[in-house]
């Protein structure tokens, strides 16, 4: 079974690194027959010129502007999910000490309503929850912080509390913010309709041998297509509900840790709601 697992994950792992590669083979195929077609029917009527390296290097040039813009949000995107768990996990942990100290029933509501909150938030990445419902239970959290300020809980303690609940809205609506907002559309299109242009090109520009010019245009429209569907992967990091957890999105395996631990934590340690009245 170990054998097993790990050959499987092996393939998986194989398969996230080269699947836009594997998306694109079908194009690169297709390419391929019409190269050899134009070659056959005398469709080769351009002759390689420097506008036309020109035209290349432009291309080139716009698709690093384009993916240098893309990583600096991938790189914030990275550290969201790890900074998501920690914030949850701050609150749990600070509602489990305020259950300790005080022994009050609103504590245990706030860890539970937490385990609750994870699950409708995995919910959410995978489009499954409104982004309008995950702020609203944020929002809930206050109605917590209310019955611990009755029941004489410290200030510090709420105020962290709703620090925590801060930063955590942050992070939502940064999150919503990249999932509905792409990169410079405009600049998309020039790209896509310049790599378009290449690929015409190569088909009609003649560069003997005929299998140099098979290999020019095949490997010319491989690069320019890959860095096109890259980049629009990284754009958005969070598109869990098309791709999954694979490929370019980023990991959610601290919030999934998280969760674990929770749960864990509630059947080993509160298996059942405390009887706060002491009857």
């Amino acid at each position: 079974m170990k054998i097993k697992s790990s050959t499987v994950k092996l393939l998986w792992k194989g398969w996230n690194k080269w699947s836009i590669a594997i998306k694109i083979m079908p194009l690169i195929v297709l390419i391929a027959v019409m190269k050899y077609f134009s070659h056959s029917f005398g469709f080769e009527v351009m002759e390689l010129n420097a506008l036309f390296t020109s035209l290349v290097a432009g291309t080139i040039f716009l698709i690093g502007f384009l993916i240098s813009g893309v990583l600096s949000d991938y790189k914030e995107s990275e550290k969201i999910p790890s900074e998501i768990s920690a914030c949850i996990k701050t609150l749990f942990d600070d509602a489990y000490t305020i259950y300790k100290i005080k022994n009050i029933d609103a504590a245990y509501q706030f860890i539970e309503f937490q385990k609750t909150y994870l699950c409708s938030l995995l919910d959410w990445f995978y489009k499954k929850e409104r982004t309008k419902s995950i702020l609203n239970q944020i929002s809930m959290m206050n109605e917590f912080f209310i019955e611990f300020d009755k029941e004489g809980v410290q200030a510090g303690y709420i105020i962290k509390m709703k620090n925590d609940q801060n930063n955590l809205r942050k992070m939502i609506l940064r999150i919503d913010t990249i999932r509905d907002t792409n990169f410079i559309g405009s600049a998309y299109a020039i790209v896509e309709v310049m790599g378009f242009l290449l690929g015409i090109g190569l088909l009609v520009m003649k560069i003997e041998p005929f299998y140099a010019s098979l290999f020019f245009t095949l490997i010319v429209t491989f690069l320019i297509s890959y860095m096109i569907f890259l980049i629009k992967d990284l754009d958005n990091p969070f598109d869990y509900s098309e791709n999954g957890e694979n490929g370019t999105e980023i990991s959610l395996k601290p919030i999934h840790a998280l969760d674990f631990e929770l749960e864990s934590f509630l059947k080993t340690n509160l298996t059942a709601c405390p009887d706060v009245s002491g009857n």
